[in-house]
């Protein structure tokens, strides 16, 4: 008997475990780090910063020098060999020496061939593709920190979203209790006659009521807790808690200034786009490049030929490119231009962005400001109501409406709290800082 309650006792904390281990308490800075280390996006966002570093390689690559080996054996079948030359001799004592001698056998070939060439000029095509990808690979890196600001902000909007969720479903479930004592006094002073059944009716329709409100804040608190898992890369099942004190806090806005990635990124791509007018202007010059080369060659029987070394400079230039070039020109000065068209859009919107962010902030203040007065007076009014309709001196109708106000303060008090700290942090996006607000990332 003792050995089957130590294997319960044992099982029961197994499971108790279990349950724990499925709740995970992060502050708002833990989700944010989480997100940029574990996120799909993150990963995608720092990839790309890598191709493009691997793009800036291969490129380089293209200024040293090629070096190629090469050998070939091949066996001769049957070869007829008539040899053309000159040994010095007469006439008639080579006729002799040919008709005396007989022709060697051949029947192997031996090659081998190393060559060596390195670009000296292009049009300066390399130096301004190098350039390019140096400035493709600094767009990727300010892209990619965007990806990471808009990844944050995403975190952040979701993280206080269930955090008012579940607010919403305190305050709904002590509303629920509130609610159910009142059916039960109501169903009692009914009962003994001394409530109209027309108010009791009305206290369970707002139980109902409340009981439905409270399914759909739960329905909406495990969506957004899902949300934020499959964000933070969580296992399946996990419950995030927040933390209250990490966010709370009314923030001080700095005045620090604008500096958003995204335009960053396009300034670089912009200057990218002007290193693709050189690149195709490239062209309209000759290509020169240095040549050399080792040739070692044995026909069996026949001939040796060994360090035969050759140096050589080399030119080589396309006519048609005079003509065919002009559009590919073209075509890279109308990119760049494009470039500069979506810069003066985007720094418009950018101005917008915190104009707009800056407002926001500044009224979610005083939101704040305007709902714990009214929370205040919605809990007094109750009160006074609630003494008046015990006291004969309000309906019913009254007091089911002042406990409604009430919940509803409630509510929004804990909203805005949460509102002053998205409106905090969607500012910090707008100016391009949302990321350097936090330690790590």
């Amino acid at each position: 008997m003792k050995y089957k309650v130590y294997i319960i006792s044992i099982f029961c904390l197994f499971v108790q475990q279990i349950l724990s281990a499925q709740e995970r308490k992060l502050s708002i800075e833990e989700a944010v780090n989480l997100a940029l280390e574990q996120s799909d996006e993150a990963k995608m966002a720092n990839q790309t910063v890598e191709t493009a570093a691997s793009q800036l390689k291969t490129t380089k690559n293209n200024q040293y020098p090629d070096f190629k080996l090469s050998g070939q054996y091949s066996y001769l079948s049957n070869a007829d060999v008539n040899f053309k030359l000159n040994t010095g001799s007469s006439s008639s004592e080579g006729s002799e020496g040919q008709q005396s001698g007989s022709s060697p056998k051949i029947n192997q070939l031996l090659l081998g061939q190393a060559n060596v060439s390195m670009p000296i000029f292009s049009g300066f095509k390399l130096k301004n593709a190098i350039a390019a990808d140096e400035n493709r690979l600094k767009a990727a890196t300010f892209s990619a920190e965007n990806s990471k600001e808009q990844i944050a902000l995403q975190v952040i909007q979701d993280y206080l979203s269930l955090y008012k969720a579940r607010k919403a479903v305190e305050l709904l479930e002590e509303s629920l209790k509130g609610a159910e004592r009142r059916v039960t006094d109501f169903s009692a002073m009914e009962q003994n006659g001394l409530l109209a059944r027309n108010d009791l009716l009305k206290a369970q329709l707002q139980q109902a009521n409340t009981r439905l409100n409270l399914e759909e804040a739960r329905k909406n608190e495990q969506i957004i807790n899902y949300q934020l898992i499959k964000e933070l890369n969580l296992p399946e099942g996990t419950i995030v808690q927040t933390d209250d004190a990490s966010f709370l806090m009314t923030p001080v806005v700095s005045a620090e200034e604008t500096s958003r990635k995204d335009l960053e990124a396009l300034k670089f791509q912009e200057q990218a786009a002007e290193n693709g007018v050189e690149v195709a202007k490239s062209a309209y010059f000759p290509s020169i490049g240095l040549t050399g080369g080792y040739i070692a060659l044995d026909v069996h029987n026949a001939l040796t030929v060994s360090n035969a070394m050759n140096f050589g400079v080399g030119v080589s230039y396309n006519l048609s490119s005079i003509f065919k070039s002009k559009q590919d020109v073209k075509l890279a000065e109308s990119r760049a231009r494009e470039l500069q068209f979506q810069i003066d859009q985007v720094e418009d919107q950018v101005h917008i962005q915190v104009e707009n962010a800056q407002k926001e902030y500044e009224l979610a203040l005083k939101k704040l400001d305007v709902y714990s007065q009214s929370e205040e007076q919605a809990v007094e009014n109750f009160r006074i109501v609630k003494d008046k309709y015990d006291n004969g001196l309000e309906d019913t109708n009254d007091l089911l409406e002042a406990d409604v106000e009430q919940l509803q303060a409630k509510i929004n008090m804990a909203y805005a709290k949460a509102n002053i700290a998205q409106k905090y942090y969607e500012l910090l996006r707008a100016k391009g800082g949302l990321t350097q607000n936090f330690t790590k990332y």
